[in-house]
C-alpha cells in the first residue's frame, strides 16, 4: 500500500492549526514563519483549477464592490 499526501492539503492543515493558536504567545519569528507557509501554500494552490476558481471569484468580489463605491 502507498500512501501519498498532497503538499498543499499538508500545508493547508498546518496554517489552520497554526492560525488557531492564541496572537500574544507568538514571536515575531513565528510570524513571519506562518507567512512563509501560506505563501508556499498558495504558490501550490494557485495553478490547480481550484486556485483559479477562487481567483476568479476574488476577481469579482472586487470588482462588485469597487462598482458599488463608485458614484
Amino acid at each position: 500500500m502507498i500512501l501519498s499526501i498532497n503538499v498543499a492539503v499538508l500545508l493547508a492543515v498546518i496554517i489552520y492549526v497554526r492560525v488557531r493558536r492564541r496572537v500574544q504567545a507568538r514571536s515575531r519569528s513565528d510570524q513571519w514563519l506562518t507567512v512563509a507557509i501560506v505563501m508556499a501554500f498558495g504558490v501550490l494552490v494557485a495553478p490547480t483549477g481550484f486556485g483559479q476558481g477562487v481567483e476568479h471569484f476574488m476577481g469579482q468580489l472586487a470588482d462588485s464592490v469597487s462598482r458599488s463605491g463608485s458614484p
